[in-house]
């Protein structure tokens, strides 16, 4: 039968599970044509306007014919020395514009592509657990095993990188690691990034390191870039984003910066799918780094206050938090007995039940089982009634 069917797909494809943000949009969006309304907490997809000189410039830009032509692949040079400088004035950090920065569709697609790079069939890449799907799965799709380590406690994640790094035959190609952490919040700091690039130097790995929640911190804590430890352009480059800082998700525009023969490696292989990003983003993205860093001040204090309400909410109800310190969601433990139905299925009873959509801990690996990711993207009060609805859920789940 097998070779009559006209449609086949590569094995590769067997490897990838239904996307998560996909099956839980598509509830949502049924639940919402029924009239249904909604509040979604699943995503971390920003509710909150793109600063107004950003916009400005793009509808600018926008009308330049200029501006309607392939552009500059790379990023525009403007943009390269304005990311340059963004990381000299935040962490001191000396970048060659031209050969260690390059810009992305995003972080997700920067990171997918790198993987298609610098691994393969035979390699093996070292991934904190739970971890967000891309992690696990760019590095499926270029053929690479996945060893999942539990990100926490971090001694024990060092001390387990180093364990599977001297038993393992062939070592290791690479770690990817993601600070401030998606989906459970966790952070950490200098120090950490000190130790993983003398690892890196030892065990001869490299290192990506995802920052899409570079800015987005609280409670007076600044999240370092792996790129402050010294040597880490060495060993490894880091991703960054204007999603979440500048509130500019559908803009799609990321980059990556560090070690120079990663990054050309990234450009060699972007260069056979894609031109770049459309020139008028770019342009605004300039706009962003260099004019915008009050917006994210208060970009982060809104998010901070939404953090602290859903938390007391949740703790009301009697569910255990932890408050993150960064990031844009809570990772919260389902209290018993509904932690023993599993995430999934938690979560598609707070979507039937209490229209609220919630990222179920499943979707982020094994490791995330029994818990939830909460986005902070509504207002206080849609977080208040979310809180709300689930109690009431909950209390008619109860036998």
């Amino acid at each position: 039968m097998e070779e009559n069917n006209i449609i086949r797909f590569a094995t590769r494809m067997e490897q990838l599970p239904p996307y998560l943000f996909g099956m839980i949009n598509k509830m949502k969006m049924e639940k919402r044509r029924n009239g249904d309304d909604v509040i979604d907490l699943g995503m971390g997809n920003p509710m909150d306007p793109t600063p107004d000189a950003v916009i400005e410039k793009l509808v600018e830009v926008a009308k330049d014919p200029k501006a309607h032509r392939y552009p500059e692949s790379s990023g525009m040079p403007h943009l390269k020395i304005e990311i340059a400088k963004y990381y000299k004035r935040h962490y001191d950090i000396d970048l060659d514009a031209e050969k260690e920065t390059y810009f992305t569709i995003g972080s997700k697609e920067g990171i997918s592509h790198l993987c298609l790079a610098i691994m393969g069939p035979g390699d093996s890449v070292l991934v904190p657990a739970p971890a967000f799907p891309v992690h696990i799965y760019a590095a499926v799709i270029a053929g690479a095993t996945v060893m999942k380590i539990p990100i926490a406690p971090e001694k024990s994640f060092l001390d387990r990188i180093i364990n599977v790094c001297e038993s393992c035959y062939p070592k290791p190609r690479v770690l990817l690691l993601n600070y401030p952490h998606n989906p459970t919040g966790v952070v950490t700091d200098l120090n950490f990034f000190k130790e993983v690039v003398k690892l890196a130097k030892r065990f001869k790995f490299m290192v990506i390191n995802d920052f899409a929640y570079s800015r987005i911190c609280f409670d007076g804590y600044k999240a370092p870039s792996f790129l402050e430890a010294p040597g880490a352009k060495d060993v490894g480059v880091e991703f960054g984003s204007f999603s979440k800082s500048y509130n500019m998700a559908g803009w799609r525009i990321g980059y990556c910066v560090g070690n120079e023969q990663m990054v050309q490696a990234l450009g060699k292989i972007k260069g056979y799918f894609d031109y770049g990003i459309f020139s008028a983003i770019q342009v605004a993205g300039i706009i962003a780094l260099r004019d915008c860093d009050d917006t994210i001040i208060e970009l982060c204090q809104t998010y901070e206050t939404r953090r602290d309400v859903l938390c007391a909410s949740l703790e009301r109800m009697g569910w255990e938090i932890t408050k993150p310190k960064a990031g844009m969601f809570v990772w919260a433990k389902i209290p018993a007995p509904f932690d023993k139905m599993g995430s999934m299925q938690f979560a598609i009873e707070m979507m039937n039940r209490a229209n609220v959509a919630v990222a179920p801990g499943a979707g982020f690996s094994d490791e995330g089982e029994g818990y939830l990711r909460l986005a902070l993207v509504e207002n206080e009060e849609r977080l208040k009634q979310a809180a709300r609805q689930m109690k009431k859920a909950m209390e008619a789940m109860t036998p």
